[in-house]
């Protein structure tokens, strides 16, 4: 395996033409940049456990999924998958990684939205809904092709281990 990318912020992108198994290879694309990129940060650094960072990896890839699982169902499929590794917080320790940008472009100009709840039991309507649990934020952009949808995940930090500025006057 090669050194972990430190860098000022890293872009990778995926171009996704129709195919069966567009979720396995965003999924397996991500896992991909987030092992290069060393993301969330090496355990002693970071101060998560090995079990905390794999945690918050699956829930990166969960967000992918349902994103593009999203595209699939409601938008005629995704085009393109990026990834940005935002540059690190100058206030945290040097080997903690950036925040996370994932964005799934689409050629539909429908953005997206939550469904009203169905029947309990049903499957289905509950992909914006973990998306908004997992992420800072998201949202959609309008494109001449169609729109962007994207969602930004937090670099987490341990709970015994306060937030970078946390306690500070500004």
């Amino acid at each position: 395996m090669s050194e972990p990318i430190r860098v000022r912020g890293q872009i990778r992108r995926l171009g996704l033409p129709s195919g069966e198994s567009v979720v396995a290879r965003c999924r397996d694309f991500c896992r991909v940049a987030l092992e290069d990129w060393d993301w969330p940060g090496s355990p002693g650094t970071t101060g998560l456990t090995p079990a905390e960072r794999e945690l918050a990896i699956e829930d990166v890839l969960l967000v992918v999924s349902e994103a593009v699982t999203n595209a699939c169902l409601h938008a005629g499929g995704p085009t393109e998958l990026v990834i940005r590794l935002a540059p690190a917080d100058p206030r945290r320790p040097a080997d903690v990684a950036g925040d996370l940008r994932i964005e799934v472009s689409d050629r539909s100009s429908r953005t997206p939205a939550f469904r009203p709840h169905g029947a309990p039991g049903t499957p289905g309507g509950n992909g914006l809904i973990v998306i908004d649990r997992l992420t800072r934020a998201w949202g959609a952009v309008t494109t001449e092709a169609g729109k962007s949808v994207w969602m930004e995940v937090a670099t987490p930090i341990p709970a015994s281990r306060p937030r970078a500025g946390a306690g500070e006057t500004p």
